[in-house]
């Protein structure tokens, strides 16, 4: 254990301790049968630091919980546990604060139950654009409880599509899965009418990506 891991794993508060306990507790039930308690913990236990270390603030327990229920559910598809035949879509860009939060918001609608949509960032921000949250609440679409996360090599290798925007070199390749770059404006720094192109452009781009994985859209 590094120093620094040593050290968050001091600063961690009681209430902080009692949720992560409880939080363990839910998803080793919910993943009885696939993994095991030691496996759910350090899943769960690695999710934390990460946000711990990109000094997120509040609700780190809450945070480290829901994206280690992604990790683990990503693990069993890359081992073969899960026999879920959704197609998996994967949205990467920088700080997954903005474009691949506002993809994965249109997935999630259009497709519903069809399709599995998951999103990352190679230098996660700290919360979701309030603009890009404004803009996709006008479609009536609420991303305003996601939160930035990275990507992890599990998350990578479970997606079927792995579409990046504007992260670069930092963006994974693994081979045997498809991958598309969208050229699209980063709306950070920019107020919600500045915002709209992009949001329709992503929009457009993924009614076309729906549509070539032949899934019914809304």
């Amino acid at each position: 254990m590094t120093d620094t891991t040593a050290r968050r794993h001091q600063e961690i508060t009681l209430d902080q301790q009692v949720a992560l306990r409880t939080a363990a507790t839910r998803l080793a039930e919910e993943f009885a049968g696939s993994y095991g308690t030691e496996t759910v913990e350090r899943f769960l236990r690695s999710s934390y630091d990460q946000f711990a270390a990109a000094t997120i603030p509040n609700y780190l327990p809450l945070l480290a919980e829901r994206f280690a229920r992604q990790r683990l559910h990503a693990l069993a598809r890359v081992e073969g546990r899960h026999r879920d035949a959704r197609p998996v879509v994967l949205f990467l860009c920088t700080h997954n604060a903005g474009r691949s939060q506002m993809a994965l918001g249109f997935v999630t609608h259009l497709a519903g139950a069809h399709a599995v949509a998951w999103s990352g960032g190679s230098e996660p921000g700290i919360e979701v654009n309030p603009a890009a949250v404004a803009a996709m609440a006008e479609r009536g679409i609420d991303i305003s409880e996601e939160f930035p996360k990275p990507w992890t090599e599990e998350v990578v290798r479970a997606a079927d599509v792995v579409v990046t925007m504007g992260c670069g070199d930092a963006c994974p390749i693994f081979p045997g899965t498809r991958y598309e770059n969208w050229n699209v404006d980063d709306p950070a720094g920019l107020d919600v009418a500045d915002v709209r192109p992009i949001r329709d452009e992503i929009e457009r781009r993924v009614r076309r990506l729906l549509g070539d994985l032949d899934i019914t859209t809304r």
